[in-house]
């Protein structure tokens, strides 16, 4: 795991908002191939335990499960990974971040480390594409867990994550990043830093930039996605129980989405998240905690 020199250990950042562990366990990197690329992934708790994969949102990487991981390796073998062009994997040669290509990756992976009747939980871009691969997979799964992001999302916080995305990337120190990072999320700059050590990297000139992909962060950046009427057709496909989630303070994902989606699915569960925007699982990781340990109890 990555020194916890900069800001608060995972332990004590953990701690100090309340989340509920009683181990302090830590992952093991490790790196599977596949579709001609190496990706990068965490690994917490027994082998032998029930699985789950846990897909990040764009911008992210695999540690930002870190305060769900911790608890739940417990009682789960926690498969978090770096997707595509983020993190510690490589980053495509051809710059195809589409859907399909992060939903092969999810296909390739499933198959090199021999997962099946596993939990599959993704926010938001990995929401979309753990749906995706989801409806194209019936019988694989045991519960499905949709983060802050459905078959259609909210065109002012898609805005804003893309300004955000698109703010100049290489800065002369680590302390603007923290700035930025602290602006965005209002989390405390112990927190922020304990968490953006695992995002940006260091250059040989001294300079400071994100892990992700360069070609992610040029202006007017979309990659191919499913359509909105594509991902609730998919929805309607997926033959497990289901987890939505939302932020109370989301301004990407509605409520009425949501409580859509509840009614198009014939064993879904919703729960809204207070005092968390659309990084629900970082913003309020005990209530969130609570709503994924309300699905996967029913399989204990």
């Amino acid at each position: 795991m990555a020194s916890h020199s900069m800001g608060l250990s995972l332990h004590d950042a953990a701690r100090q908002i309340g989340v509920p562990f009683t181990v302090e366990n830590e992952p093991e990197d490790k790196q599977v191939k596949v579709n001609g690329l190496n990706l990068h992934f965490l690994e917490w708790g027994d082998s032998d335990k029930p699985t789950i994969l846990m897909l990040h949102g764009i911008q992210q990487q695999a540690h930002s499960w870190d305060f769900i991981s911790l608890p739940l390796s417990v009682d789960y073998r926690i498969i978090a990974v770096d997707q595509r062009g983020h993190g510690d994997s490589d980053w495509s040669p051809g710059g195809d971040y589409s859907t399909d290509a992060y939903v092969g990756d999810v296909e390739s992976l499933v198959g090199e480390l021999g997962l099946k009747d596993f939990h599959l939980m993704g926010h938001s871009m990995g929401g979309r594409n753990s749906l995706a691969w989801a409806s194209k997979h019936p019988g694989m799964l045991k519960s499905l867990t949709i983060v802050d992001t459905g078959p259609e999302t909210q065109r002012r916080g898609s805005d804003r994550i893309q300004r955000f995305r698109e703010l100049p990337d290489e800065l002369d120190t680590l302390e603007e990043f923290a700035q930025r990072v602290m602006e965005y999320t209002g989390r405390s700059r112990e927190q922020t830093l304990g968490a953006l050590k695992y995002s940006i990297r260091q250059r040989n000139d001294g300079k400071w930039t994100w892990k992700y992909d360069k070609v992610i962060r040029t202006q007017g950046f979309r990659a191919p996605a499913w359509t909105s009427e594509q991902l609730w057709e998919g929805w309607r496909q997926i033959d497990c129980p289901a987890l939505v989630v939302r932020g109370a303070l989301s301004d990407i994902f509605a409520d009425e989405t949501m409580q859509r989606m509840a009614a198009e699915h014939y064993d879904c569960t919703t729960v809204t998240v207070s005092n968390a925007g659309h990084l629900v699982q970082g913003d309020n990781p005990p209530e969130f905690l609570a709503a994924v340990k309300g699905l996967l109890g029913r399989f204990e």
